[in-house]
């Protein structure tokens, strides 16, 4: 018996690290899809003859679905295999994202990217504890995190690939480059990630009202879609910006898209580092701080070099806050709702879509109406609102620092 258990548990370790690859690959993969359109909005928009805020919509479009998507979804495949509904989501993924690479109409492609971002947000709620559950317990957190560098590195080194390809080869190329990127996932789980993962209980839909009446988690979803969605107001045309506002050639955008991932992964690093203590904290200095610079932005974008400073400090920023908000849900949910940690986890992942959403739906209103040197402002004060209401809850749990 107790040898048993001890290969058990040696094994867990073991296939832990590759099983976590085969995750991160996925992960790279659906977060390359989520914002891959951002360097191609001006090559989609001529191809599809629309203009560039229905091109933004993709992104919004493709946001709303990961939102109704992670919380319904969730609940309603709590009872399937892990492996299995893994395996699904990145057939509905590849799928997807080839009906994108043939879709002729703008109507067809916008469809298959809300259809795409329905296997996103539950990828993401099935993949954290997936990743949890492969590993010994001390090193749950590290093991979600690494999960989570799939989609940072997607930032960093996806979506500027994705550009390059798109404007190589046409921004129908890309969606196949990451359709591809889907079936070198799936395989790598086929092979990697074990059958017999344990069966989390079913999050049932009382379980996720529970969370949705409680006060201070509703707070903190509210933060993170003011806080991180704030970006994408200026982020989502930041295509459009740099070639009509600054000035910038297109093969330079997917440059500077690499420099801006490079400037996420090194906010992704501090906040990591910054928020261990104490969340709120944290947080609200780097919304204080995203703010100014989204403001900065718009006084500096009309020139190359200034205006490339402001654009790596939005993105060192932009992402930041990602560990912390993460972080704050789990240990609010922990403390008031602890039966329900995985739905507020999940939830947040929704929250943080929402975000996007508005972001960029917002950012299209402005491109439209009083045109794009006005995005970034217009963030700051989505982000502004987020630093008001992290002020609040930090007044609610009594944090004194």
């Amino acid at each position: 018996m107790s040898s048993h258990t001890h290969t058990m548990n040696h094994s867990k370790t073991k296939g832990g690290t590759p099983a976590l690859l085969a995750l991160a690959i996925s992960a790279f993969g659906i977060g390359t899809t989520e914002f891959v359109p951002v360097g191609l909005l001006s090559s989609i928009a001529d191809d599809l003859s629309i203009s560039i805020t229905l091109a933004g919509l993709l992104i919004s479009g493709y946001a709303v679905g990961v939102a109704i998507g992670a919380p319904i979804l969730t609940a309603l495949t709590s009872k399937m295999n892990r492996k299995t509904l893994l395996m699904s989501l990145m057939v509905l993924f590849i799928v997807g994202n080839a009906v994108s690479a043939l879709a002729t109409s703008y109507e067809l492609l916008l469809t298959a990217r809300f259809i795409t971002a329905f296997s996103h947000g539950i990828f993401f709620s099935i993949g954290s504890t997936i990743a949890a559950d492969l590993v010994p317990a001390n090193k749950r957190a590290s093991a979600i995190a690494f999960m989570f560098t799939g989609l940072t590195v997607a930032t960093v080194t996806g979506v500027p690939l994705g550009t390059f390809i798109g404007q190589a080869f046409g921004w129908r190329a890309t969606f196949w480059g990451v359709a591809l990127l889907g079936v070198v996932g799936i395989i790598a789980s086929s092979i990697l990630v074990p059958k017999d993962l344990k069966e989390t209980p079913p999050a049932k839909f009382s379980e996720q009202l529970k969370v949705l009446r409680n006060g201070k988690l509703l707070l903190a979803f509210a933060i993170t879609a003011l806080g991180y969605g704030g970006t994408f107001v200026a982020f989502t045309y930041l295509t459009p910006l740099l070639e009509n506002v600054t000035g910038f050639s297109s093969k330079w955008v997917s440059i500077i898209l690499l420099v801006y991932g490079i400037a996420v992964a090194i906010g992704n690093v501090v906040g990591g580092k910054a928020s261990d203590k104490n969340p709120l904290k944290a947080l609200f200095w780097m919304f204080m701080l995203q703010g100014v610079i989204l403001v900065a932005l718009t006084f500096a974008a009309p020139f190359k070099d200034v205006g490339l400073i402001a654009i790596f400090l939005m993105g060192m920023f932009a992402f930041m806050n990602v560990p912390g908000l993460q972080v704050l849900v789990v240990n609010l949910a922990e403390k008031y709702v602890p039966s329900a940690v995985n739905v507020a986890s999940a939830l947040n992942i929704a929250a943080f879509n929402i975000g996007i959403a508005i972001g960029s739906f917002v950012g299209g209103l402005i491109v439209d109406g009083i045109g794009l040197i006005h995005t970034p402002w217009i963030g700051a004060l989505m982000v502004g609102g987020a630093v008001l209401l992290t002020a609040w809850l930090r007044r609610l749990e009594g944090v004194s620092q």
